[in-house]
């Protein structure tokens, strides 16, 4: 009861019920949604909850994904791997109506003029055929070294950063793109060698190292410390080894990193030898050549980590031999 007497005013039931999933009136959890009518309804009392919810949905039922796909009217979604974001419309080289059937010779001709203005009108500015040019070479670098579209998607969005910040100038367009792509694999935790990176975009490396540490500097990227444990999966598959095999070198590089083994070396380093070491407990034993070749060190870094890691981690080489 309020101060004049009267019934206290109840609250509003739609702000209720969204903020508190329960009952106003019975306190009850048990809500059903009634998305024909639009209604939340108390599934003890049959309270109405809230009868104002809105469909967000589309306004077309289809009972099979081939409906689906037909009746829907959007598009694909927006994607930076793409010089304009894929927001540009594209004339199809098939000469052909929405029929199927062929076009005749004055349509073709002005379709041919249309698609040809269209093309140029995509890449009017020097800004889109940097992009256009970036995007292309990105695509043939990512394929090359087998990089998921996640880590494309970011490389991408680092390059239009830095375009914006004008580090593109006076510099090829390949080696950004490449210190990129870099950029990315180590920020997603799916690292590549610096060596395999400029091998595969054709640029030096010491330009490619140059362009890297650039977009460290004026992005202000926060790149997560190398893992010798994120190179394991990779080698392994290279160098057709067993699960077994990776379990056991991420064991001992656990086991290194504990003692401060790993301090002050490099990863790839690191990675090689504890393979070679694993390989050979479990008896699938590759050469120093093989895996110094697969993680792109020399076999003398492989043969140094090696003894480091045995007289360390105490392994008896007899047993191992």
């Amino acid at each position: 009861m309020d101060q004049l007497g009267g019934a206290t005013p109840r609250k509003n039931s739609t702000q209720s019920s969204d903020i508190d999933p329960t009952c106003t009136d019975c306190g009850s959890k048990t809500l059903v949604e009634d998305l024909t009518r639009g209604e939340r309804v108390c599934g003890d009392c049959g309270l109405v909850l809230s009868d104002h919810r809105i469909d967000t949905g589309a306004e077309w039922r289809a009972f099979s994904s081939e409906e689906s796909d037909a009746r829907s009217r959007v598009g694909a979604p927006m994607r930076y791997t793409v010089h304009d974001k894929g927001l540009s419309t594209i004339i199809d080289w098939r000469d052909r109506d929405h029929s199927g059937r062929k076009l005749s010779p004055t349509r073709r001709s002005e379709i041919y003029r249309l698609r040809k203005w269209q093309i140029r009108s995509r890449v009017h500015s020097s800004l889109d055929r940097n992009l256009a040019q970036a995007m292309s070479e990105l695509e043939r670098l990512s394929s090359q070294l087998g990089i998921p579209k996640p880590i494309r998607e970011l490389a991408a969005l680092l390059y239009r950063k830095s375009i914006i910040k004008k580090l593109v100038r006076g510099r090829s367009i390949e080696a950004m793109v490449a210190a990129t792509l870099y950029a990315a694999c180590r920020i997603r935790l799916k690292p590549r060698p610096l060596d395999e990176v400029a091998d595969a975009s054709r640029v030096d490396k010491k330009k490619l190292g140059q362009c890297y540490r650039l977009l460290l500097r004026k992005l202000n990227i926060r790149i997560p410390l190398s893992n010798p444990i994120d190179y394991i999966s990779r080698f392994a598959t290279e160098l057709s080894l067993s699960s077994t095999v990776q379990l056991r070198t991420v064991e001992i590089l656990k086991q290194s990193r504990a003692i401060g083994l790993t301090i002050g070396r490099d990863p790839l380093g690191l990675a090689a030898a504890a393979i070679y070491v694993a390989s050979i407990m479990l008896d699938e034993r590759r050469t120093q050549r093989a895996i110094a070749e697969v993680a792109r060190v020399t076999e003398v870094t492989v043969r140094n980590r090696y003894k480091e890691i045995v007289r360390k981690l105490g392994i008896d080489t007899m047993s191992m031999s």
